[in-house]
Parts: C-alpha cells; sequence; structure tokens
C-alpha cells in the first residue's frame, strides 16, 4: 500500500514492527505494512506515537493533515535537495509578468476547455439545452482570455466562468434528496458542496506530490497569488484536473453509492447561522476509494501518445510545466478531457 488514509475521528497510530497499526479506544481498526508508504493523510484528531513520526520523517513519507471535512490543514514539509538550479528558473521565470500572463491565461483555458466539454456532453447525454448554452457562455469567455492585458483580468473570466458552470451544476444531478444552488466552502454548508471540497483537497495533493517529486516550489504560481500557507503553484495546476473531481462526485451521487442520510450538519458555527455538513467516515472511505480506483485507469495521454494512468499523467504534467521554465522550453499546455 502507497497511500493510507485515516478517517475515524479520535485514532492514534502506533509503530509494530514492521506495520502500523491504528488504534481507537485500545482496538486495532486496521494494520498496514510500513513497507512502501509513501503518504499518509490525516482527517480529524489523531495522534502519532514518537516511533511513527520518526518512521516517517527517516522513510520521506508525504504527510498530510486535514480537517473533519476535508479541507487543507498542514503537511509535514521535508526538505528536498538538489533543485536549487529548477527553483531559481522558476523564480525568474513567473517574475516576468509577459510570461506571468501568458501561464496564467493558458491554465484558465484548460479548466474553461473541461468545464465546456463536460457540460456539451451531459446536456446532450440529459438533453438539457440549458448545459448546452452555458457551454456556450463560457467558450465566448475563452475566447476572451487572448485579449487580456493581467493576472487580474485572467482570474475575473475564470471567477465568472465558475459562477456560469455551478449555476446549472445542480441539473448533473440525478438522485433524489440531492440540489445544488452554488457553490459554498470554509465550511461546505450541504452534502454536495462537502463531498466537491473533499474530492478537490484530494486532487490537489496529488498535484502537489507531483510538484514536490519534480523539485518546484510548490508555493509560487502564477494564477493564484502568494498567500500564507497556500500552495499556489498546486492550486494552479489542479484547475485542469477539477472537471475529474466533479465527475467522480457525480458518479457517488447519481449511482446511489452516498446518500442524503449519509451526512451530519453540525452546530451553528458561533452563532453566525452557519451550519457546516460533514461526511459520515463510511462516505469518506467510499470516495476515497473511488478516487483511487479513478486514479488507476488508463487513458490517452497526448504528450507521450501511450495509454496511462490517471496519477502518472498528473504527475506528468507537474514536469511539463517545469520544462516549461526552462529557457526555450515548450508553453505548457493543460490536460484535456476526451470529447
Amino acid at each position: 500500500m502507497d497511500s493510507l488514509y485515516v478517517l475515524e475521528p479520535g485514532s492514534s497510530i502506533r509503530k509494530d514492527g514492521d506495520c502500523l497499526k491504528v488504534f481507537k479506544g485500545g482496538t486495532v481498526l486496521d494494520t498496514i505494512p510500513a513497507t512502501g508508504l509513501r503518504q499518509l493523510t490525516l482527517a480529524g484528531r489523531t495522534s502519532l506515537s514518537g516511533p511513527v513520526l520518526d518512521f516517517l520523517i527517516q522513510h520521506r513519507v508525504d504527510t498530510v493533515f486535514l480537517t473533519p471535512g476535508g479541507r487543507f490543514r498542514a503537511r509535514l514539509l521535508l526538505d528536498e535537495p538538489g533543485h536549487v538550479a529548477l527553483r531559481q528558473q522558476q523564480y525568474l521565470r513567473l517574475a516576468d509578468p509577459g510570461f506571468r500572463l501568458e501561464l496564467a491565461r493558458r491554465i484558465v483555458h484548460g479548466k474553461l476547455e473541461n468545464q465546456v466539454r463536460m457540460l456539451l456532453r451531459r446536456g446532450t447525454q440529459y438533453d438539457r439545452k440549458e448545459l448546452r448554452n452555458v457551454a456556450v457562455q463560457i467558450r465566448a469567455l475563452q475566447a476572451k482570455l487572448g485579449n487580456v492585458d493581467d493576472v487580474e483580468q485572467v482570474r475575473g473570466i475564470e471567477g465568472y466562468a465558475a459562477r456560469l458552470y455551478y449555476s446549472v451544476f445542480g441539473m448533473l444531478l440525478r438522485a433524489d434528496g440531492f440540489s445544488f444552488t452554488g457553490r459554498n466552502r470554509r465550511p461546505p454548508r450541504d452534502p454536495v458542496n462537502a463531498l466537491l471540497s473533499f474530492v478537490y483537497t484530494l486532487f490537489t495533493n496529488e498535484i502537489l506530490n507531483g510538484i514536490l517529486r519534480v523539485g518546484l516550489d510548490p508555493y509560487l504560481g502564477a494564477l493564484h497569488e502568494v498567500a500564507h500557507g497556500r500552495p499556489s503553484l498546486a492550486c494552479d495546476l489542479v484547475e485542469e484536473w477539477r472537471v475529474f473531481g466533479e465527475r467522480l462526485v457525480l458518479t457517488l451521487i447519481n449511482r446511489r453509492v452516498v446518500r442524503p442520510g449519509d451526512f451530519v450538519r453540525q452546530a451553528s458555527d458561533e452563532g453566525q447561522g452557519v451550519r457546516p455538513v460533514l461526511m459520515k467516515p463510511g462516505v469518506s472511505r467510499a470516495l476515497i476509494a473511488a478516487y483511487y480506483r479513478q486514479l488507476e485507469q488508463s487513458m490517452n495521454y497526448p504528450h507521450t501518445g501511450q495509454q496511462t494512468v490517471l496519477r502518472w499523467i498528473m504527475h506528468g504534467q507537474c514536469r511539463r510545466l517545469a520544462e516549461s521554465l526552462e529557457p526555450g522550453g515548450s508553453p505548457y499546455q493543460p490536460f484535456a478531457v476526451s470529447r
């Protein structure tokens, strides 16, 4: 097993020989071979023993801490030597306003292309002209990207396209008991938004893994501004993959793998009237299992012309970005879902 998610609240992890054991209240919930572990993700309040922490550091296991709702909190950051030259090039290129603008344009163009393809396909499948109409509007916004002259305008186009896209996203839901009236987060206030937030976090973490393996600085991007604690480059590169997360959420809902009763609503947050919605652990496990199945699906990777599993395409895109930063490198090309 190369990845482990611990979702049970109040659990703890201890090392026992060549295995990691997950405990809760003195009961062993799971036993996992430690050999080969590449990533450990902890949701909610999970404690680690000293020997486990030593193991994670010595074996350079990427360790991610999430809130119970799947929002990123922190990461065990391990020093990666040998990437100074590449990062110097990253800082130089992204300090160039023209280069940064063009990269931001390409990132948003790729995201909008995938949104358009998604809506056109589902509009035909469900015979909903509203979906096709919004796809046409997003396509028109896509065409405007070539005329903007600063990154803030690119963000404006991306934000407007997102509002259009989410305005019809609820039409893609085909199961009773679920509805979607718009994107909300921090915290999510309905089951669909809870699922979207969690799956977006999963995809962002995978992109972040790819960025770190390539050797880039994940905190300096083109589209997203530098912000404390935010891996802006990962937020940039995950944009082209959001539609994959959305398809996964729709599949789980429309095939009734998850049901309205699989979510709990917490009390209002500090009297502000916000009642966040959380997934029960069973739903989180089902989502993660479906996510990993999706990562192992093969599809054509235009860069190589070969069938490649999705995870390695995602990592390959991180390498493509690194290559685009080199002098004379080809412009970055986001991955497009098949028509």
